[in-house]
């Protein structure tokens, strides 16, 4: 590939971010212009119900290089990442956020890594998390820690979606089929040669986050559950324990029934004994109903998004499987 032959891809997921496209433009269009020989941008517009789609076809009428895919209604940042990766036609991919949360500016150390170090993954590293409150940094730093204890493919800490990925990770990205996507897992999994660049995360340029705290419970769910059989592995010996203790309870009463005539202990230690093990006995249900649930949609194989309007560019592409 020379010098002058490749191209790179950005990727943006929106949802309802009409006040932010242009700023986001107004940055990051100088610095690709400086550090590439050809490029796109591509906006992965999800069910937006605000004037955002309406905004992304004046940009792209005003600059070719600016393209969109735009879903039906809202399928979630995962599924827009891989119509995204999907839909991509660099050389590299980067994906990126729309509020500038993710620095444009690291994008020229990105592309010398990849070109110069053949890094086939680069991803940025938040040095800082400085509008998260000291729960969320707690919650997330124990979440990499516990993800990467069960499963694995570790990924790094404070690592996010931002990161420059070569055509050969994102031609494995798109070889994978699951409809439940944990993206940073999958990123791990796909190995290669890898290399994290600290940097210090700056604050919303605008509008606010769709990410909420039973959203991101829920996302660190998924992704336990999807690259992991531990939970249930773990209860498997659990279950085994709790069953020792109780045989081992009950030969106690039987022989204190037959050696001393003993009666057996009155209401408060049965009720003790029977909501414990009925809690247990829900506790390991909900578990097997986390990776049922999983499998069910698994099986169904329905497309992971269903695009309803692209600019002409990605509109004449053929859509991965996985996308339908």
């Amino acid at each position: 590939m020379s010098n002058a032959s490749w191209r790179l891809s950005i990727i943006v997921p929106v949802l309802n971010e009409r006040d932010s496209l242009q700023s986001f433009i107004a940055q990051v269009l100088p610095v690709l212009e400086s550090c590439t020989p050809a490029f796109e941008v591509l906006f992965i517009d999800d069910g937006s119900t605000d004037e955002t789609l309406a905004q992304l076809k004046v940009l792209n009428q005003q600059d070719a290089r600016i393209r969109f895919v735009s879903f039906s209604r809202n399928f979630g940042k995962e599924a827009a990442l891989t119509a995204g990766l999907a839909h991509a036609q660099g050389d590299a991919v980067i994906p990126m956020d729309v509020d500038l949360q993710d620095p444009p500016e690291l994008i020229p150390e990105f592309v010398r890594l990849w070109r110069e170090e053949n890094y086939d993954m680069v991803y940025g590293v938040r040095a800082s998390r400085p509008e998260d409150s000291a729960v969320k940094r707690t919650t997330a730093k124990g979440f990499y820690r516990l993800f990467n204890r069960i499963t694995h493919s570790p990924i790094p800490g404070n690592a996010g979606d931002y990161r420059l990925m070569s055509r050969r990770v994102v031609n494995v990205l798109l070889q994978l089929p699951e409809r439940n996507r944990f993206m940073k897992g999958l990123y791990a999994w796909t190995g290669f040669k890898s290399k994290g660049v600290p940097y210090q995360r700056p604050s919303r340029h605008s509008g606010e986050s769709k990410f909420g705290f039973w959203k991101l419970w829920n996302f660190a769910l998924d992704g336990l559950v999807g690259f992991s059989s531990i939970p249930l592995r773990v209860w498997s010996y659990v279950g085994a324990g709790v069953a020792l203790i109780a045989f081992v309870y009950m030969l106690i009463l039987i022989a204190s029934v037959l050696l001393g005539g003993r009666d057996v202990p009155g209401y408060a230690s049965l009720m003790s004994v029977v909501l414990f093990f009925g809690g247990m006995q829900l506790l390991s249900i909900g578990i097997l109903g986390e990776y049922i649930a999983r499998l069910f949609i698994e099986v169904k194989g329905r497309p992971l998004y269903v695009v309803q309007e692209a600019s002409r560019s990605a509109a004449n592409e053929q859509p991965s499987a996985i996308g339908g």
